[in-house]
């Protein structure tokens, strides 16, 4: 059989990209029958060109997020009911886990000046402002830095996960679909989120009521850990809202329905 040329390899590994989200140098090594290391040239010629992101171990899609320092700004108030609900939550003594995100970012800055917590985080922002919290012990969970985030993802985050066990998780994700199931931009973002979920004894989603409107295309498989959404509000016309309520346990921090 032989073997495809460069441009049609190039070709079909942004197909694979537009729908998986994220792909791995081994698996396109056996799929198409080369070397790892011309898989890593196709790679690096395609990112490049401006076609895609690399990452440790392979690639991912060129993301239609906004950046955080601009989620930031986005329903700023929203957010900041959303992390004070959340901080309801937490007791002192617990260890917690926080995603990375504009919509976790509110949660972490609900909790400066708490005492006895120990924090687990993938993001830089959130991991600095806990750390100038003294009584505040910080994990930062490393790995390969997403600028768009602002934080860590990949093989090596997902193995630091892997290693601990906390009281609750918050988690981000990209959006909501039609079916009331969390979503993300890219398989790896996914994945990642996913795990975070199941190494905690309860889950939480923090999103606010835009997130009802956006279709990512991958979705965050929930763990059986899962204990609900907390957002600020509940677009009344929106199928993903309604889909929901009828699917998760749902907090509402602002607005009513």
């Amino acid at each position: 059989m032989s073997r495809p040329l460069a441009i049609d390899r190039h070709g079909q590994i942004l197909q694979a990209l537009e729908a998986q989200g994220s792909v791995s140098v081994s698996d396109l090594a056996t799929r198409f029958g080369v070397s790892m290391e011309t898989i890593r040239r196709d790679l690096k010629a395609l990112a490049e060109e401006g076609r895609l992101v690399t990452v440790h171990g392979g690639a991912h899609r060129l993301t239609n997020e906004p950046s955080l320092s601009r989620r930031t700004i986005d329903n700023a108030e929203g957010k900041a009911a959303i992390g004070r609900a959340a901080a309801e939550l937490v007791e002192d003594g617990m260890a917690i886990l926080i995603d990375s995100g504009s919509t976790t970012l509110g949660l972490a800055q609900s909790l400066v000046g708490r005492s006895n917590l120990t924090v687990l985080t993938n993001s830089l922002p959130i991991g600095l402002l806990m750390a100038r919290t003294r009584t505040i012990r910080t994990i930062l969970l490393g790995g390969e830095i997403e600028p768009n985030d602002e934080a860590a993802f990949g093989l090596d985050t997902l193995d630091l996960i892997k290693r601990f066990r906390v009281d609750l998780a918050f988690i981000g994700a990209g959006g909501i679909s039609e079916t009331g199931d969390f979503t993300d931009y890219t398989r790896l973002a996914a994945e990642q989120r996913a795990l975070m979920m199941a190494c905690g004894q309860a889950a939480y989603v923090l999103a606010d009521h835009t997130k009802f409107s956006k279709r990512t295309p991958v979705l965050i498989t929930p763990a059986p850990q899962l204990a609900g959404l907390i957002t600020d509000r509940l677009p009344s016309q929106e199928p993903a809202a309604i889909a929901a309520s009828q699917k998760w346990p749902i907090r509402l921090a602002g607005s009513s329905v």
